[in-house]
Order: structure tokens, then sequence, then C-alpha cells
């Protein structure tokens, strides 16, 4: 039998998951408001080419990745913060999104790209992936899973080892 968090705790982290995906939400829209595209993705790859607080193995990923599609990654990029921020807002795949997070933060962060909100968002994410399950308890994924087991209590198969992920 397995135990669920206590509710302050699910309350919290779950808080936490929202506010980190609202905050990429937000992140994503100044984005597309703005007219972020190629132009911005290219300023961001040749600032870090010249730039002494952007380590060595970022500025090869910058000139090389960012610098060669700029096209393709300013459009990506702006997709990829809503997308994070809905998935988290909703708690669907709360942890790889809370990873992914992490992940697109720090390598703003290696770019030099820093804002007064990274940090926050970082934080944020930690308490998600610290927390997964109670981060996750009050989200589409719990209310689809505790229908589909009151459906066919058979399906915990399939649901249990999903739920790490979810």
């Amino acid at each position: 039998m397995t135990s669920h968090p206590s509710t302050l705790a699910a309350v919290l982290a779950g808080a936490a998951r929202v506010a980190l995906g609202a905050l990429w939400v937000n992140e994503g829209m100044i984005k597309y408001r703005a007219g972020f595209g190629a132009a911005d993705i290219q300023l961001v790859a040749d600032s870090a080419s010249g730039n002494s607080r952007v380590p060595a193995f970022f500025q090869g990923f910058a000139g090389t990745v960012l610098g060669g599609a700029p096209e393709l990654f300013g459009v990506l990029m702006p997709l990829l913060e809503v997308g994070l921020g809905v998935a988290l807002v909703l708690g669907v795949l709360a942890l790889p999104a809370a990873l992914m997070s992490v992940f697109t933060l720090m390598s703003y962060w290696l770019a030099d790209q820093l804002t007064d909100t990274y940090p926050v968002m970082v934080l944020l994410a930690v308490v998600v992936i610290a927390w997964t399950q109670a981060a996750a308890r009050f989200s589409v994924t719990t209310l689809v899973e505790t229908a589909v087991r009151r459906r066919d209590p058979a399906s915990r198969w399939f649901a249990d080892p999903l739920r790490r992920w979810l």
C-alpha cells in the first residue's frame, strides 16, 4: 500500500509546479509578442562566442548549433517555453517538464542570458523534481489515473510505473 503525501506538501509542491508553469508561459508569450525569431537567436550565438563569461564548450555550441540554425531555434524556443508551461500548469509529464526546465534554464545561464526570474524558476523546478509525487497530486494526470483505476482496477500494472514520470 502506498501512502499519499500530506495535503500541505501536495499543495505547496503543486503551487511550485503551477508557478513554474505560469512563468514559462509568460516567458514564451513575451517572445511571441516581441516577434522573437532568427535574429534574436543569432544575437545570442554571436554574443556567446565573444563573451569571456561563457564557457568555451558553450561558445562552440552557440556558434555551431544555434548559429547554424537560427530560424529553427527562433521558432522552437518560444514553443518550448509555452509547452513546458502548459505541461507544468496541467501537471502532465511534470517530472520530464521540470527536468527540461532546469536544462533549458542552465543553457540560458551558460549563454549569459540570465534574467531575474531564472534563478527563481530553477528553485521551483527543483521543488517539483524533489517532490514529484506531491507536485502531481492535484493535476490532470492524477484525475485521469483515478478515473482509469475506478473503471478498471487491473490497470494498476500500467499506471504505477508510468506515475513516476507523470
